[in-house]
C-alpha cells in the first residue's frame, strides 16, 4: 500500500484499492512508469458529472464521449438522453461510469508497463 500512496495518493475508495493491486508486484522502475502513464490516461469523476449536467442546455451525450465511449455518446445525442432517462441514470451513477472507466485504463497501463519493464529474474536458492 505505501507504493500506492508514494507515486499516486489523490487516488481514492475503490480506484486507490484496485490501483494498489496492480502495484503489488511491480518493481519501483514499473509503479513509477504506471503513475506517470495512468495520471494522463484517467479521467475525473467531477469532470464526468459537469459534462453530464451538459444535457440540461440541450446537448445529451458529452460525458460518454468523455468516457471513450464514441457510440453511446452519438446515442445519447440523438436522442436526447433516451429521452432524458438514460441522461439521469447516468447522472446518479456518474462515479461508476468513471471507476469503471479508469479500472479498465489502469489495467491496460499495467499490462504495458510490465511488457516495457520487465522485472529481473529472481535469484535461484541454493
Amino acid at each position: 500500500m505505501s507504493k500506492i500512496i508514494r507515486y499516486m495518493p489523490e487516488l481514492q475508495d475503490d480506484e486507490q484499492l484496485h490501483v494498489a493491486t496492480l502495484f503489488h508486484d511491480m518493481t519501483e522502475e514499473q509503479a513509477e512508469q504506471f503513475a506517470r502513464v495512468y495520471r494522463q490516461r484517467r479521467k475525473e469523476t467531477s469532470i464526468t458529472l459537469a459534462t453530464g449536467l451538459v444535457f440540461l442546455i440541450g446537448f445529451a451525450g458529452i460525458h460518454r464521449f468523455y468516457l471513450g465511449q464514441v457510440g453511446m455518446g452519438l446515442l445519447y445525442f440523438f436522442t436526447w438522453g433516451l429521452c432524458g432517462v438514460g441522461q439521469v441514470i447516468d447522472l446518479v451513477r456518474y462515479r461508476e461510469l468513471t471507476y469503471r472507466f479508469n479500472q479498465r485504463q489502469a489495467d491496460e497501463v499495467a499490462m504495458l508497463v510490465r511488457g516495457a519493464f520487465p522485472s529481473p529474474p529472481k535469484a535461484l536458492e541454493e
